[in-house]
């Protein structure tokens, strides 16, 4: 992952290539968790063949999470957290590095942190 510094308007200007993409890791997320559930049941009787359509579709859905995670920090930005939709952009602000931080949903980049602190610590941005 390559690592990049972000002003407040170039992580906004990446959003609209990122939301979709954090949106649809969001949406797999919900969906390989509903899958499990149902793979768990296959897993549990020795009689099922392990080999079935619910499992084969979560090898794919995990596949494209890897892609997406890795597409997403082609960007040069940090995903924090998939069930959230948490996406981090290293900053330098007065003289020292913080994350400016973004969740999916809002609608620009309002807040930020500091690097060893985490979402619960954000402040807006002035």
């Amino acid at each position: 992952m390559t690592m990049r510094y972000f002003t407040v308007e170039e992580a906004n200007a990446a959003l609209p290539e990122l939301e979709p993409i954090v949106g649809r890791m969001l949406e797999l997320r919900r969906r390989i968790s509903h899958q499990s559930q149902s793979a768990k049941g296959l897993l549990s009787s020795l009689q099922s063949d392990f080999g079935g359509p619910e499992v084969s579709q979560l090898v794919v859905d995990f596949e494209e999470i890897d892609l997406l995670v890795k597409r997403l920090s082609s960007y040069g930005c940090v995903l924090k957290s998939i069930d959230s939709g948490l996406v981090d952009f290293l900053c330098e602000r007065d003289g020292r590095d913080v994350y400016l931080c973004w969740r999916l949903g809002e609608p620009s980049v309002q807040y930020y942190h500091e690097i060893h602190t985490g979402y619960q610590d954000r402040m807006a941005i002035e």
